[in-house]
């Protein structure tokens, strides 16, 4: 899943990001609230985890402002406070779970499993298409002509990104930043690996391509 950790504690954010890198997971971390809004409004994440107490916008501010234009992804609010008024507070403002700090890795990690099993609100897509190439997001399943393929975790990512932005040109620096969380260049042939692998899964099979390279700027799915 791809996580959008938004806390002022860095200790507390590298606590976190640490444990659930280790479990196979994407993570964006910031460390304040405007940020952290502009960061969950651009992207799509499964899950986020704000604190509540950041920077430059409170985390409740947020929480509302990112309801209010229309974005969905479950949230679970951390906070030092634990009284009942709190966590009300908390829930009336969109949070769909709330965890006191300190607490062990393990509780968030099931916490944070329980609200992306939870289904999915409408208007939120949970399957991505292109010509016979069908994703479903939930069981995890690529398949292209009723033919199931067997995709990486980085692999799936890739192309999850490039369906979810058909016919809009993926540059080589948005995918570092969005599948890696490169934020510069390291002047790797990292995507075009990976872009290789993909092609060699979903593409040489098949008597069409679907992913197209734009030479000079990057890679795209063309809407069907």
């Amino acid at each position: 899943m791809r996580v959008l950790i938004i806390e002022d504690d860095h200790k507390m954010a590298h606590y976190l990001g640490d444990g659930l890198t280790r479990e196979g997971h994407q993570i964006q971390a910031i460390s304040t609230g405007p940020d952290g809004l502009e960061m969950a409004l651009a992207q799509d994440f499964d899950v986020v985890v704000l604190d509540r107490m950041l920077p430059g916008l409170d985390g409740l501010s947020l929480l509302k402002r990112l309801r209010a234009a229309g974005r969905k992804m479950p949230v679970l609010l951390l906070t030092a406070m634990g009284g009942l008024d709190d966590r009300v507070e908390g829930l009336d403002a969109g949070a769909d779970d709330y965890l006191v700090k300190p607490f062990a890795f393990s509780e968030a990690y099931a916490r944070l499993n329980a609200l992306v099993r939870r289904p999915p609100i409408a208007g939120n897509p949970t399957t991505l298409t292109a010509a016979d190439l069908h994703m479903d997001l939930i069981a995890r399943t690529v398949s292209r002509g009723g033919v199931s393929l067997d995709l990486g975790p980085k692999e799936f990512l890739l192309l999850e990104i490039l369906l979810r932005n058909k016919n809009r040109v993926m540059t080589k620096t948005m995918l570092l930043e969005r599948v890696w969380s490169f934020h510069f260049d390291p002047q790797t042939s990292l995507v075009e690996t990976h872009i290789s692998r993909l092609r060699a899964k979903i593409d040489r099979p098949f008597a069409s391509a679907l992913v197209e390279t734009v030479r000079g700027a990057g890679y795209v799915i063309r809407a069907s």
